[in-house]
């Protein structure tokens, strides 16, 4: 008997925790006294939605508290849809104080496109600085510049779906700097007037397609960098020194293998005059053989030779044998 008690009481337990998890009676009467009116029906059907109750009737508290007035549906239907309503309402209650025209459509599809859009109110409100990167540009001159710009922006609430982000307005502006600084004759005139670059910069529109409303761009710093035109002319002078030592040893070489083959050539001519001699002696020989030579002209020939012989040790310098 006191086992059965105990199942009931435990049945009776259960039951009622399950009760107060699907009728929260405390959630619908601090909506009540807040001036939020919403049933305790559509809070048990928020619990069978998976939608918890809290989320919806803090944010309606919140926002009927700022004078704003929501729907309960469109808050499920945000949530159910992955969005963050804390952060929706947040924006919402911080654009109307701010004057901001901001309505629940506008700041769901922002959410849901991924953006802070709390955070993107706050930036509309109170600009934001960014500090761009060193930028290197090459004036006329030849003389490089390294210019440092910071870029005072807010965001563009209508743009904030589909517009660019941050990376897009640094590269414009990058772009930008690099345009004035190149378009500059000389690095002095850049240096003597900074503001030329921020005024041509913001002539050019930088902003349209972002996400964002460039307000100013100020220049920081400008550091002088490396004279490029001069280093130009050193690495040029560099190269046309190579192409020219490169041609003359093209030029020796092609000497070089004309000369030799000149001495080839020689060689060969005089390999064919000592093959000519050679036969001389086959000629006299084949002469004597057929009567066509006589012994007195035979020692004629060696008297012209001996004469001949006799005649260049005489014409030739004293001492030139023993060189030779």
């Amino acid at each position: 008997m006191d086992l059965f008690f105990i199942l009931i009481a435990g049945l009776c337990l259960a039951g009622l925790v399950i009760f107060l998890y699907l009728v929260p009676i405390g959630l619908w009467f601090k909506a009540l006294v807040s001036g939020v009116h919403i049933s305790l029906l559509q809070l048990v059907f928020m619990r069978l939605r998976k939608v918890p109750p809290t989320i919806v009737v803090n944010n309606m508290i919140s926002a009927t508290k700022a004078g704003l007035k929501l729907n309960q549906s469109e808050l499920e239907a945000h949530y159910l849809a992955g969005g963050h309503v804390s952060a929706v309402v947040n924006a919402l209650i911080s654009a109307d104080k701010a004057n901001m025209s901001l309505d629940f459509k506008t700041a769901t599809a922002i959410d849901l496109a991924g953006r802070d859009v709390f955070k993107a109110v706050q930036m509309s409100v109170n600009p934001k600085v960014i500090d761009t990167p060193p930028v290197a540009a090459v004036a006329k001159d030849g003389i490089q510049l390294i210019a440092k710009a910071r870029v005072t922006v807010r965001t563009n609430i209508k743009q904030l779906v589909g517009g660019a982000g941050e990376e897009t307005v640094l590269a414009r502006v990058g772009e930008g700097i690099v345009t004035s600084i190149g378009s500059a004759m000389n690095h002095e005139q850049v240096l003597e007037n900074p503001d030329s670059i921020s005024k041509l910069v913001l002539q050019k529109g930088l902003d349209s397609g972002t996400a964002f409303e460039i307000l100013s761009i100020d220049i920081a710093d400008i550091d002088i960098g490396k004279n490029i035109g001069a280093q130009l002319q050193m690495d040029q002078a560099e190269a046309d020194k190579n192409i020219a030592q490169a041609k003359a040893e093209e030029r020796r070489a092609m000497a070089v293998a004309s000369e030799q083959e000149m001495k080839a050539k020689a060689q060969e001519a005089r390999a064919k005059v000592i093959e000519a001699e050679a036969e001389v002696p086959r000629a006299m020989a084949e002469a004597f053989r057929n009567g066509n030579l006589g012994i007195m002209d035979y020692y004629k020939m060696q008297n012209i030779q001996a004469d001949t012989a006799m005649r260049e040790s005489i014409s030739k310098p004293a001492g030139m044998d023993k060189k030779q």
